[in-house]
């Protein structure tokens, strides 16, 4: 070996730093090697939101949850245990309670270690209604951090994609600035402290780069090491052992020995398009939101040493949208709002557009398999487009030329005109409009049930009635922009144990590998039960795994 650490950790996202706090607490030395030149992987352009049950924070507020009420939630969300693929499975029960009981002590161990963490004071569980399920929401996120706290780090950290230095929390009020007095307030508190922000030299982050930025710091302060442009190619294995990695680090091969294990935290194959035409057709690259060295490189190690793979095809959809210029854009939140649907090329409103972003992309996919619905369309009227945003554009706002010109947005006096624009059948649409405008004014979705459940409302906009999600489609211009099944990530990989540790095809460990994030087959199943159900236990499973390898366990 051309050098030894006690811990190696493949890729710099989600659980890396925290495995590296854990071991280092351990007195323990870690190696962090990232294979592109900026450090905080996936989670640094993400929401940095860890679904965390039964958290300390939900306790200082008195919020009812426990143990047993988050298993009968998980339970209840994630499904009964399959029997079918053997040890290739990712979300036993028995996985499923380590999680529960491990999450909230990786938080607390993490806020011990110095990270300011905090909860959003309201975020419903995706499926709020099923038994377990916590309306206030069960999410941890980290407070702002100013990134010139990281010196000579900063410029290291890999950036957001969120465009104002706001908590999460007030983030999701903003886009109703022109019908609430709380979103006016959260966008003025969020103006004066950009503007105090540069007068004080301040540089503050949210969501997941604050997160990371906040990881990062403690893990330099505790002695973890890093290596960026630091490609792993191949497992070191041993006796059937893993022993190390080969990597290439600034063009040179390299040989790096770990005493006491290797973790894998890679992400997924969210940008590699080969695989996803092989696991989860109809979809593309270019729409995912992950960091661009998403592309399964340990995917591919892991089956060439025989470990389990399962859930290969799950991802962790998320409605995008590309307008001219601009990368893929979530746009679920403003699918969610009152005048609002999406049709397929048939121009039928197939599902809830207010639900689980993971469930919608599941369901669109699904309808592609007998119904054009890949690109589907999100149909919206003037009501809409002077109350809220479409795609990155402030509420009554004039809407690119490029938008039009390029073919992007849609647009029709009528909903006939609309319907021919975007090649759909105008009699179809038509009934489908008149359809949901009935629910809209009666303010209950009979078709899907949109806006019954409180993430649905939570979504939507908290000053409209009968329904915060519904309102009628009747006030030309009527516009349309196509949506496509992006995604946040991948939600299939390696199978693992209850100690994080990575599982060959019969069920019996590979010693001395650990995987966590999107490298595995998730925890979570082929369920998305709340936000932030691929950071946490990303999270919590790096703290695990770091724990089972230093031996702290007992």
């Amino acid at each position: 070996m051309d050098e030894t650490f006690d811990f190696v950790v493949v890729g710099s996202g989600g659980g890396s730093m925290c495995a590296g706090l854990v071991l280092r607490r351990a007195g323990k030395s870690v190696l962090i090697l990232e294979k592109t030149d900026l450090l905080g992987g996936s989670t640094a352009r993400a929401g940095g939101v860890m679904w965390i049950p039964d958290n300390r924070f939900m306790k200082d507020e008195g919020i009812d949850d426990s143990f047993d009420r988050a298993m009968t939630y998980l339970d209840a969300t994630t499904g009964a245990e399959p029997d079918s693929d053997g040890p290739a499975l990712g979300a036993t029960r028995e996985r499923r309670a380590t999680y529960v009981r491990e999450a909230t002590k990786m938080v607390d161990f993490l806020v011990e270690q110095g990270i300011r963490l905090g909860r959003v004071p309201y975020w419903p569980d995706y499926y709020d209604d099923r038994a377990g399920g916590s309306e206030p929401g069960r999410t941890v996120v980290a407070d702002l951090f100013d990134t010139n706290e990281l010196g000579e780090w900063k410029p290291l950290l890999r950036e957001s994609t969120m465009p104002f230095p706001a908590p999460i929390g007030q983030m999701m009020l903003l886009p109703l600035f022109r019908r609430s007095w709380p979103a006016r307030r959260a966008m003025l508190r969020t103006g004066l402290r950009m503007v105090t922000g540069r007068l004080t030299g301040k540089d503050w982050a949210t969501a997941g780069r604050a997160l990371q930025g906040r990881m990062l710091q403690a893990a330099v302060r505790a002695g973890v090491e890093f290596r960026r442009n630091a490609a792993v190619q191949q497992l070191v294995v041993e006796d059937g052992a893993v022993t190390g990695v080969e990597c290439v680090i600034d063009g040179r091969p390299r040989r790096i020995g770990a005493r006491l294990g290797v973790l894998l935290n890679a992400g997924g194959f969210a940008r590699n398009q080969d695989m996803k035409d092989r696991y989860i057709p109809h979809t593309r690259a270019e729409w995912s939101h992950t960091a661009p060295g998403d592309t399964g490189d340990m995917h591919r190690e892991l089956m060439r040493i025989g470990a389990a793979m399962a859930q290969m095809d799950e991802m962790v959809g998320n409605q995008m949208t590309l307008p001219p210029g601009a990368g893929p854009q979530m746009i679920q939140p403003q699918m969610a709002k009152p005048h609002a649907i999406v049709v397929d090329q048939s121009g039928v409103r197939y599902q809830n557009e207010a639900g689980s972003y993971m469930a919608f992309c599941k369901g669109m996919l699904e309808r592609h398999k007998t119904v054009p619905a890949v690109p589907s369309w999100m149909i919206v009227d003037s009501r809409y487009t002077a109350d809220y945003m479409l795609a990155d554009t402030m509420p009554g706002s004039r809407k690119p030329a490029r938008w039009t010109g390029e073919g992007w947005l849609k647009s029709g006096a009528t909903i006939a005109e609309l319907a021919a624009a975007c090649g759909i059948p105008g009699d179809a649409l038509q009934a489908t409009v008149d359809r949901f405008n009935g629910f809209a004014r009666a303010g209950v979705d009979e078709d899907f049930g949109r806006g019954a459940r409180a993430y649905d409302r939570f979504l939507g906009d908290h000053t409209w009635r009968p329904n915060a999600s519904l309102g009628a489609i009747e006030q030309a211009p009527f516009l349309a922009v196509p949506v496509v099944p992006g995604d946040v990530g991948t939600f299939g990989g390696c199978v693992t144990d209850s100690h994080a540790r990575v599982l060959r095809e019969d069920g019996s460990v590979i010693p001395g590998l650990y995987a966590t994030g999107t490298t595995t087959a998730s925890v979570m199943g082929r369920a998305y039960p709340g936000a932030g159900c691929s950071i946490g236990p990303s999270f919590t499973w790096g703290y695990v795994a770091a724990k089972h390898a230093a031996g702290l366990n007992a």
